[in-house]
């Protein structure tokens, strides 16, 4: 074990309303077995003094506090007497003005650290509390720890400006719901930020909602180390803070190869006016009319004969165009083959034009990948072709690995518009930056495709919880529980379509799949390669009902609308901020 390392504890425990000194008192003891048992950061649940679902400011009036205050001397009296930290999660009362916030506060041996007051509200806070204004980092002798509550993680900005700072743990309290937990968006957190993401949930029931329960610690990886599914508890685990801060994994740095540069959109308010309006003012780029259609991912792998990846690709654009795919999507580098940095050609070129005549035999969209040649320099490229010719390209912007001995990084977004809706491209290792995803949402995108040659991450599963939720929310095993891709298009409120070769030799894991916009819609609106090669086919759907405003979630963009986007100038800073 390193010597920086050090043991954590997520509480899990079910708070009941109108008892706060009951639930203050029974969180005191569980912090107290978990310090006498060694944990120096013990993190409980979100509102776990006074239980969560207040209908109005004028209900939780007589419990609301200030930071500091009494509760919070409770626990720093513990946190003094078992040198440790503590975060809870309260209502807070500013003396000053009197605004009650959602906070998470940070307690050391030498009382209050500091405090997050929560700044992406979900739809119960807006009945009785303001929205935070920050999002800090705090330095500790254990190390750099932040705070998030519930949905401020659904946002891929809120967990990114703590690793820019330098957070080594992500302490994330919540009341999370409407699916099994460890949840997928806390996972996706941990990984993209190679951040220990420490989450205490709730569980049971208050007030008709039915929480998730599944507190755990998750490695920087995206591994969940230690997890509890139902009812009060402790999970210890393993903190080391110098794993959290080698950023290096697998391809490339999940920080050092971001391109900020390129990433002003993140803070633009795309979302905050009608999109429908928006996006059509002064009838420039309105957003395509949308209609239901049927697109379709190709899992297959390629070699270094061009012609015979082609040949391949046509055997499979066959079969989709027998199942009406008006898309299909291939695998990246899936016309030069694996072995690109040999050498590339010119896009138009041969195997552009070899493309567009498949796409005129076949009457489809074909987006496929390959090494383009321009002067000196060549590109990951994807080509998107149609039957009336080459539509447009997408140099890849975050080269990682390999790729980086041959491949120069482009430097444009690859927006188009198409009779199935707005349509970004993004390839592979991009995918693993979450302000890519972002961009291309906040430009106005129905469907993102992602052709890829991915070794991770790998998707992970779940064995089932005994959480009782209710119809239609799955409680079973799930063989796909996390997928990168999944989590990409829920996120952002588009369709994502992920075309990955499957091939153990060379470390890739398959699982191309089509995602739906929807992250709590059950049954999930996707389809997945399960193994070998094959497609998957699905229907989606970007059009509009005949009102003036947008009905359809991938032109509504909920998750767009409720960003913060004047807090987020850090993701946009050279370097990121405190590095």
């Amino acid at each position: 074990m390193n010597s920086l390392s050090f043991q954590a504890a997520t509480v899990q425990f079910e708070p009941r309303q109108f008892e706060k000194e009951r639930n203050i008192s029974r969180l005191c003891e569980l912090v107290e077995e978990a310090a006498r048992n060694g944990a120096r950061l013990i993190v409980t649940p979100e509102m776990g003094t006074t239980g969560y679902c207040w209908y109005d400011r004028a209900e939780v009036a007589p419990f609301v506090e200030s930071v500091p205050g009494p509760t919070t001397d409770r626990f720093a009296g513990l946190a003094a007497r078992f040198d440790c930290y503590i975060v809870i999660g309260m209502p807070e009362v500013d003396p000053v003005t009197n605004v009650y916030y959602n906070t998470a506060v940070l307690i050391g041996p030498e009382g209050v650290v500091g405090k997050h007051r929560k700044t992406h509200p979900y739809i119960s806070e807006p009945k009785w509390a303001a929205s935070g204004d920050r999002h800090d980092v705090f330095d500790t002798p254990i190390g750099r720890i932040a705070l998030l509550v519930c949905m401020d993680i659904h946002y891929i900005e809120t967990a990114r400006l703590a690793a820019l700072q330098g957070a080594d743990v992500i302490c994330h309290i919540s009341n999370w719901l409407d699916e099994r937990t460890p949840a997928p968006y806390w996972i996706t957190r941990a990984f993209e930020n190679g951040c220990y993401v420490i989450e205490s949930n709730r569980w049971g029931w208050e007030r008709t909602v039915q929480f998730s329960g599944g507190s755990c610690i998750i490695d920087p990886d995206g591994s969940v180390q230690v997890a509890i599914d139902e009812g009060d508890g402790i999970a210890y685990g393993t903190i080391d803070p110098e794993r959290a801060r080698n950023k290096r994994a697998g391809e490339g740095d999940r920080l050092a190869d971001r391109r900020p540069e390129l990433y002003q959109q993140l803070l633009l308010d795309s979302y905050l006016w009608n999109p429908l309006d928006f996006f059509g003012l002064y009838g420039k780029s309105p957003l395509p009319p949308g209609r239901a259609s049927r697109i379709a991912v190709v899992q297959c792998e390629s070699s270094d004969d061009v012609q015979a990846n082609l040949q391949t690709m046509e055997t499979y654009l066959a079969e989709a165009a027998g199942r009406q795919a008006e898309l299909v999507v291939f695998p990246e580098l899936s016309v030069s083959g694996p072995y690109a940095g040999q050498g590339g050609e010119p896009v138009p070129g041969p195997s552009t034009e070899a493309l567009i005549a498949l796409s005129i035999r076949y009457r489809t969209y074909i987006v496929a990948g390959l090494a383009e040649s321009d002067g000196d320099r060549l590109y990951n490229t994807a080509v998107l072709t149609g039957p009336e010719g080459l539509v447009g390209t997408y140099r890849q912007i975050h080269v990682g690995g390999k790729d980086r001995a041959w491949a120069s990084p482009g430097s444009d977004w690859a927006v188009f518009d198409l009779p199935v809706g707005r349509v970004g491209l993004l390839i592979g290792h991009d995918a693993l930056f979450p302000e890519a995803g972002r961009v291309l949402a906040l430009l106005g995108c129905d469907l993102i495709v992602c052709p890829s040659m991915a070794r991770e991450p790998v998707p992970q599963g779940h064995a089932g919880t005994g959480i009782r939720h209710n119809y239609p929310i799955p409680t079973g095993a799930d063989p796909h529980h996390w997928h990168l891709h999944r989590a990409r298009a829920g996120e952002n409120n588009v369709y994502w379509a992920f075309a990955n070769p499957e091939s153990p030799q060379a470390g890739l894991f398959g699982k191309s799949g089509i995602f739906g916009p929807e992250t709590f819609r059950f049954p999930r609106r996707e389809a997945i390669v399960p193994a070998g090669s094959g497609i998957a086919v699905l229907d989606i759907d970007t059009s509009n009902l005949d009102t003036p405003y947008p009905t359809n979630p991938v032109r509504r963009k909920d998750l767009m609308l409720m960003r913060q986007p004047t807090l987020y100038y850090g993701l946009i800073a050279d370097g990121g901020m405190g590095r």
